[in-house]
């Protein structure tokens, strides 16, 4: 019998044990450390959703307010806003795609599926040119009486969609909820 098989789970083993243990420890915190300051910080985080008194706009009017650094245009249309975006054919149009997170998956650009309420009086979005970012002018601009993009000429229909111009995507609909009749959430 040799020296070596008396010492059997000895100090050295309980060494190697302790250090391979220490280290996992260490690895762990560090990693925990650099996931976590990906994380956006707490400024960040109270600014992604914000609540927005709707309760005096006016029916033919738009209120702009600023969310995640971009202008979000919320207009109360009238009905013939409604009517004019509801009549528009499908076909027609140049990005065929809703551009609503609200809805969940990829729908057709309807003036249903792209309002906030049923009725459609409510349109809610993001107010930047889908071309290259610049802010439209509204209340009737453009040769489809919603939108339009004075830099490089692209026009909006009374629903957000995109109907003539450079612009490749409708304008964007934030992710957006009523919370009671006067207030919106956005985020």
């Amino acid at each position: 019998m040799s020296h070596a098989d008396d010492h059997v789970g000895t100090r050295r083993d309980f060494l190697y044990f302790a250090t391979a243990g220490a280290g996992t420890v260490a690895a762990g915190a560090a990693a925990w450390t650099l996931v976590n300051q990906m994380n956006p910080s707490a400024d960040v985080q109270a600014l992604s959703s914000i609540q927005v008194d709707v309760g005096g706009i006016e029916t033919g009017t738009q209120l702009t307010v600023k969310w995640l650094g971009k202008p979000v245009f919320i207009r109360r249309r009238t009905q013939a806003e409604i009517d004019e975006g509801r009549a528009v054919d499908l076909n027609d149009l140049i990005d065929p795609s809703a551009q609503n997170p609200n809805l969940g998956g990829v729908e057709p650009a309807t003036d249903e599926n792209r309002t906030l309420d049923e009725a459609g009086e409510w349109l809610v979005q993001i107010g930047v040119c889908t071309h290259l970012g610049c802010v439209p002018i509204g209340d009737g601009a453009g040769d489809f009486g919603g939108w339009f993009c004075p830099c490089h000429g692209s026009h909006y229909d009374t629903a957000g969609r995109i109907r003539r111009g450079p612009a490749p995507q409708n304008l964007h609909i934030p992710v957006a909820e009523f919370l009671d009749d006067t207030t919106i959430k956005l985020g």
